[in-house]
């Protein structure tokens, strides 16, 4: 009996958890559906310049003419070049993180650097990047890792450093190895950080990836420029 009550607990909770889950996503898309709405609905009405702001249909017309143009050839080749960059600017990032948190000698030392990293406007290195690795798609994913690489070693290295401090004491009075604690706490208690991190390096990559085709690209979403003609 006692069993049976703990199972329809656990289902009312999962039933709520699900039914909470449902109501997140039903909400998030119907405030799309009104913005998209009110958009169209506003600038029909003449509330807004449509010029200036545009409106939903005109954007898909447009998608739709542009899309006789290879537009999706570009954005496949965007899309591909921010993944790469995600990827690689991602795994680097915590590798070096693992490494500084590793070692605190080179956690101190670093740590003044990564500052500075982190606030130098990457546009500037634009042509610097180009001059090391050549006038391509290679440039572009480089400006891509240069903006999400110091992020992620921040963020990483500092949820490794504010992982549980009795945890870590406690493993260690076991005896416990640095490698065992990177695998066995650290790197469990930071999985949502991992998450986040990951979040906000798609949309660092992305901007990225941009950036590099306004400065060298032969193809990319850069391309709207070329293809874009008044009225369309």
């Amino acid at each position: 009996m006692h069993k049976k009550n703990i199972s329809d607990d656990r289902k009312k909770y999962l039933r709520k958890k699900y039914i909470k889950k449902i109501s997140i996503v039903i909400t998030q898309i119907s405030i799309l559906i009104a913005f998209i709405a009110i958009w169209e609905i506003s600038a029909n009405k003449g509330l807004i310049d449509s010029f200036i702001m545009s409106q939903p249909s005109k954007i898909l017309k447009t998608f739709i003419n542009l899309s006789s143009n290879d537009l999706l050839m570009h954005i496949q080749v965007t899309c591909n070049e921010t993944l790469i960059g995600f990827l690689l600017g991602t795994g680097i990032g915590i590798v070096i993180a693992i490494i500084l948190w590793w070692s605190d000698f080179f956690s101190k030392v670093s740590e003044p650097y990564l500052v500075v990293l982190n606030s130098l406007p990457k546009v500037a290195l634009g042509p610097v990047i180009i001059i090391w690795v050549g006038a391509g798609t290679s440039a572009i994913i480089t400006m891509a890792i240069a903006i999400s690489l110091v992020v992620t070693i921040l963020d990483i290295l500092n949820g490794f450093l504010e992982t549980d401090k009795e945890k870590i004491k406690m493993a260690r009075t076991f005896n416990c190895t640095k490698f065992q604690l990177l695998t066995k706490i650290i790197i469990p208690a930071n999985v949502s950080n991992f998450i986040n991190s990951l979040k906000i390096n798609i949309g660092l990559s992305m901007v990225g990836v941009i950036t590099g085709e306004f400065l060298v690209s032969k193809a990319g979403l850069r391309i709207f420029n070329k293809l874009w003609k008044p009225g369309i």
